[in-house]
């Protein structure tokens, strides 16, 4: 009884643990983020671990929930591929309401510095604002 335990058990932890590769668009939209986010590591700012990457659409935004601790300063970076012209990254809390953050815009490229001053759960938009649909990627640094 307990080896067919534990032997489901590892099935669980390898299926979790088991993930697919990035698509070629995905690892190039990663890279453009890294690009924007290596500015803020010259600054102190630490890469957190993960990433998001998906499709963008026109008149679409991808909407990522991410939890976030007072006192900490935050930057999301976001990359895209062709043909993306132009994208943004926008912060919200939990009620919603947009925040008012710090902007990088660059093409491609964007990003949004955030300091809470409540902990908890907030939600980060990526939105195409111009171009056609795209992969992109997102991560964060904090200090």
């Amino acid at each position: 009884m307990k080896r067919r335990l534990f032997l489901a058990m590892m099935f669980v932890l390898a299926a979790v643990t088991t993930s697919l590769a990035d698509t070629d668009a995905e690892v190039n939209a990663r890279k453009n983020a890294l690009d924007v986010a290596g500015a803020f590591t010259n600054d102190g700012f630490k890469l957190r671990d993960g990433h998001w990457c998906g499709i963008l659409k026109a008149q679409d935004h991808a909407l990522i929930a991410v939890n976030l601790y007072a006192g900490n300063q935050y930057w999301f970076a976001v990359g895209a591929t062709d043909p993306a012209k132009k994208i943004a990254v926008n912060v919200y809390d939990e009620t919603g309401r947009l925040l008012t953050t710090d902007h990088y815009e660059g093409g491609d490229r964007a990003a949004a510095g955030f300091s809470p001053t409540d902990s908890g759960q907030y939600f980060v938009s990526v939105d195409l604002v111009e171009g056609g649909s795209s992969s992109f990627c997102l991560i964060y640094s904090y200090k």
